[in-house]
């Protein structure tokens, strides 16, 4: 990650044309190059901007976007990287640096960037995002790009940036940056390398214009004047910090670029998905002109029912540097592995395919889970026999309760509430990545005052719930219970609680058989999580659920990661989650008692499981 590609040679000509950014354009547009639908995309608005763009001041300059593509062969050179058989360390051969020939895709993106300009002569794109397949070079490109800018852009004290969250990650573009440096001659004689045991800025002599990394730790993006700023592995941050910074330091500059590269993320409440999906809007024409026109995005992705598993074909459209940087023997054992260890799948979808997943190791699909989300009023299902499952929080999860009615054909309709404490809300937002402020308001998640939720408010919902529904009973976690029964006898709720089983192995409530067996009443029934989580898939993937949309559950499915045992028995692992999963707990819960069958009717391998 973030070595200059090895071995890359000078892409073919493009005929018809001395302008390589429109021929790319119509190539990809009448597919002589495979590419996916969002670059298709891009090139359409490219070509139809040159037709239409005069008109709101657009000016298409070919000999800027010549001038900035012909930088890279014409002064950058890329070292060679080689492992040292011996200690394993990168060993950088300069003397044998090839020029830096941009791929045609390549010579899109930078042509686009610098091509495009108001009839004022200021240039039109401000930010630029480039989401690519893995190893497709796109953090030299970034380096690149911040060199021209800070050599080539004809701005006196210009200030580029490689910028990320953590200054070891802001380093590996910089590192390539240093290292063209090295290789080209032409920059060596203008550019003076600051640092002795590492390089730690790279200033013009003649301009003033530096180029250095920068991070967020101990406020390191504050107070900048950004005329370039890369930012690379967008998907890995954890909030919009460096974005937001980068951009607001270029309010005072004409011509400044902030340039985000990325793979796909499996986050989407995170900044990165943010700009991929305004991106799509962007592309898709879903955003007023006169808002996109500063936003130029190159998106790599699939068409819709293409799976990189079985088909290559696809293969090239997620990685348009195949065979340049990147290799199909490569991407082949990747799919390979894949195949043999799913856990990896969702990786490599990701990865190399640019295919947003819901998870690193992710439960249940995204698009599976969205099409059982459908916004009805639960008052449709007044009077209906419901079940329950109640998920308890300490002072920083949430509290949710889920209710599932199922029904007769098979078909299960269901609800999750969650609570949150009140005074905590702003703190718990800005730390998890979520709007809870937004939830709040909007009625999908009830705050209580305090920093902890007081459970009195969830039990005198419970009455409310009894009032509404035929709520038979509730599966609950133990944690925490002895205090809910507490508020459940203040509030003069009654409520069925049924124990339900948060491990690998199913844990009888002795206490509670015995009472029900000296009281002569029915015993609780055996619950326990790797057969809940069984039910509730088999429902979410045979499209036999129909859940009420709330986006705080969405971001629990999303969020949620199983982990097995030795059996494959399976249970949610809060630990490894990437973002809560407390309403997911309970829907299990809910469905697990909902459906739950008789020991003496359950198959007979889980008899076995239960001795």
């Amino acid at each position: 990650m973030g070595r200059s590609p090895r071995n890359r040679k000078t892409p073919p000509s493009i005929s018809g044309t001395s302008d390589p950014v429109l021929a790319y354009a119509e190539a990809t547009r009448d597919g002589a190059i495979v590419a996916g639908p969002l670059v298709r995309k891009a090139c359409e608005r490219h070509i139809a901007d040159l037709a239409e763009g005069a008109g709101r001041g657009l000016v298409w300059r070919p000999d800027r976007a010549l001038h900035a593509i012909e930088f890279f062969p014409d002064v950058l050179r890329l070292p060679d990287v080689e492992k040292d058989a011996v200690s394993g360390e990168d060993v950088i051969r300069f003397e044998d640096a090839e020029p830096f020939n941009l791929s045609r895709w390549e010579q899109f993106v930078v042509g686009s960037l610098f091509g495009w300009y108001w009839t004022d002569g200021a240039r039109r794109f401000r930010v630029g995002y480039v989401e690519v397949g893995k190893g497709n070079g796109k953090t030299p490109i970034a380096a690149g790009i911040g060199l021209y800018m800070q050599n080539a852009d004809g701005q006196a004290k210009a200030e580029c940036y490689a910028a990320a969250a953590i200054k070891d990650q802001a380093k590996i573009q910089y590192r390539d940056a240093v290292n063209m440096v090295r290789a080209s001659e032409d920059l060596q004689e203008i550019i003076e390398q600051h640092g002795e045991k590492e390089v730690y800025n790279l200033v013009n002599r003649k301009t003033g214009s530096f180029y250095k990394p920068i991070s967020a730790e101990k406020r390191g993006l504050d107070g900048k004047r950004v005329h370039y700023a890369g930012i690379d592995e967008v998907h890995e941050h954890t909030n919009a910090l460096v974005c937001d910074k980068m951009r607001a330091g270029t309010k005072g500059r004409r011509n400044a670029l902030i340039f985000e590269i990325t793979n796909s993320g499996f986050d989407r409440t995170s900044v990165c998905y943010q700009h991929h999906e305004y991106s799509e809007r962007v592309l898709s024409g879903q955003v007023p002109l006169a808002d996109s026109d500063s936003w130029f995005a190159y998106v790599c992705s699939l068409d819709e029912g293409e799976d990189p598993m079985k088909d290559e074909a696809c293969w090239p459209k997620a990685n348009p540097n195949l065979g340049v940087s990147i290799h199909t023997r490569y991407l082949r054992d990747q799919v390979s592995e894949a195949r043999g260890m799913p856990s990896k799948e969702s990786i490599v979808r990701r990865l190399n395919f640019c295919q947003w997943v819901d998870a690193e190791n992710p439960w249940i699909d995204g698009d599976l889970w969205r099409a059982c989300e459908q916004d009805f009023d639960i008052a449709e299902l007044n009077g209906r026999r419901g079940l329950g499952g109640l998920d308890l929080s300490g002072t920083r999860d949430l509290t949710a309760h889920a209710l599932a009615f199922p029904n007769d054909d098979g078909t299960v309709d269901a609800f999750v509430e969650f609570w949150t404490p009140e005074e905590t809300l702003a703190e718990r937002a800005k730390e998890d990545r979520v709007p809870y402020d937004v939830w709040v308001k909007a009625g999908h998640v009830r705050a209580t005052p305090g920093r902890a939720v007081d459970y009195s408010f969830v039990a005198h919902r419970f009455g409310e719930l009894k009032q509404e529904f035929d709520l038979e009973a509730v599966a609950f976690d133990s944690y925490r219970i002895k205090y809910f029964e507490s508020d459940l006898a203040e509030a003069a709720v009654e409520l069925k609680l049924v124990p339900h089983s948060q491990g690998y192995f199913k844990a009888s409530d002795k206490e509670a058989r015995e009472k029900a067996k000296a009281a002569g009443t029915e015993a609780p029934p055996d619950l326990w999580m790797p057969h809940s989580i069984e039910l509730l898939e088999g429902l979410v993937m045979k499209g036999l659920l129909r859940v009420k949309l709330n986006p705080c559950l969405r971001w629990n499915s999303a969020s949620a990661v199983l982990k097995p045992d030795p059996k494959n028995n399976r249970i949610f692992d809060k630990r490894a989650s990437k973002g809560r999963i407390d309403g997911i707990v309970a829907l299990a819960m809910a469905v697990g008692l909902a459906l739950n069958k008789p020991a003496a009717e359950k198959p007979k391998e889980y008899q076995l499981l239960f001795v």
